[in-house]
């Protein structure tokens, strides 16, 4: 789901990467090599983890400058409703009518 990645069908692989960045934006400090050692049991390289935290950690830096700065989001930027979304993805699995 858009709005709660638990709810989600997601491999085991790809719902500790989500774990992990949860964890990495929420209590940063509380993270250790266990985190690590979870993202490598679940086939993650060292190379593929240090991107990822690149990636965590640089949304989080401009989702704190944002907020910081009081900086308001672009209309684009806003995030649908359920149903908005939900109708646009079904927009996007119909077949095309060309």
């Amino acid at each position: 789901m858009i709005y709660d990645y638990r709810q989600a069908d997601l491999p085991p692989r790809e719902r500790a990467l989500c774990d992990y960045a949860v964890k990495m934006t929420l209590t940063p400090g509380n993270l250790n090599e266990g985190d690590i050692e979870a993202l490598r049991a679940h086939a993650w390289s060292d190379e593929q983890i240090a991107c990822a935290v690149q990636v965590i950690g640089y949304f989080n830096y401009i989702n704190r400058l944002a907020d910081g700065l009081g900086v308001d989001l672009e209309p684009w930027m806003t995030s649908p409703t359920r149903q908005e979304w939900l109708a646009r993805r079904g927009d996007r699995l119909r077949p095309s009518s060309r």
